[in-house]
């Protein structure tokens, strides 16, 4: 029986999800979902939850890790109309769970509205943004966080805000399963001003990091204090390769993912990368890319 019934529309078999993945890489799913509507959303997580079918809820995939054997579940994308709207209301921005971080900034600027303009160039969707508190040396996105509205895995939807949501460094204490949206507190500034901030970070991200690469952002969150980069360039890691995968010259807390890599090598280098980090100054690095097996 396919538990999918009258869903066809929208699930996908056997899908390939190299294709969905900054890496590249990565075996199939079970099955690959893009609901259209809340409702069809529910109406899945049901159907999974009922069939005992892992959940796996994707982004734009540029902070994740799918194993070469692929995944035994469902993957949940969501990437439709419903999903990526975005609505001002005055200072106030209500912004979909799809909606992706690099367009919204753009319109913010437009609009002069600042809040997230730091969040320039990261390649990733509010959904993904909120639940990890994405940001880097110039912000986070959680500072201007004022309510989520969230679903669990019975179909539940609820708001949660200010002062019940915390945000730490990539993290927050958000556990349902699904962002729908996020609003957010922004503060009226010229646009140009807040151009000039959007432009001098995305050079100097241009400048420190291997943008034209296949990598998926930092592989490892920074120790209270230290940079993680700056650990595994003293442990003279920069360059250190196995397989088709290789620490990045430019950045050494990037992975590049070289034509023949295969997901087991950015495995095993980063295994290789914390173990000699750990022995050359005692600190255990906390991966901060998902891997998906």
């Amino acid at each position: 029986m396919n538990i999918f019934n009258g869903l066809e529309k929208i699930v996908e078999s056997n899908y390939r999800l190299a294709h969905q993945g900054w890496y590249g890489l990565g075996g199939p799913a079970d099955y690959f979902v893009r609901p259209e509507t809340v409702d069809q959303l529910k109406e899945v997580v049901k159907r999974c939850e009922e069939n005992g079918i892992r959940i796996y809820v994707m982004g734009y995939g540029s902070n994740v890790l799918i194993s070469d054997e692929g995944l035994r579940g469902a993957v949940i994308k969501l990437e439709a109309e419903e999903f990526t709207q975005t609505q001002f209301d005055g200072e106030q921005l209500t912004a979909w769970s799809g909606a992706g971080l690099n367009d919204l900034t753009l319109t913010c600027v437009r609009k002069g509205l600042s809040g997230i303009e730091a969040l320039s160039g990261i390649p990733g969707t509010i959904g993904g943004a909120v639940r990890m508190n994405a940001g880097g040396s110039f912000g986070d996105i959680g500072t201007v966080v004022d309510s989520v509205t969230v679903m669990d895995y019975q179909g539940r939807v609820f708001e949660r805000s200010r002062p019940e949501l915390m945000f730490d460094y990539r993290s927050s204490n958000i556990t349902a399963k699904f962002i729908l949206n996020a609003k957010l507190n922004l503060t009226t500034a010229e646009p140009e001003q807040v151009m000039q901030t959007l432009k001098e970070v995305w050079i100097y991200k241009k400048n420190s990091q291997p943008l034209n690469t296949r990598n998926c952002g930092c592989i490892f969150k920074n120790p209270r204090g230290v940079s993680a980069g700056a650990l595994i360039d003293r442990a003279g890691l920069k360059g250190l390769q196995i397989g088709g995968a290789v620490v990045s010259d430019k950045h050494a807390n990037f992975i590049v993912a070289r034509e023949v890599c295969k997901s087991r090598d950015v495995i095993r280098l980063i295994e290789v990368v914390r173990q000699r980090v750990k022995e050359r100054f005692d600190v255990e690095l906390e991966r901060e890319i998902e891997i998906w097996d």
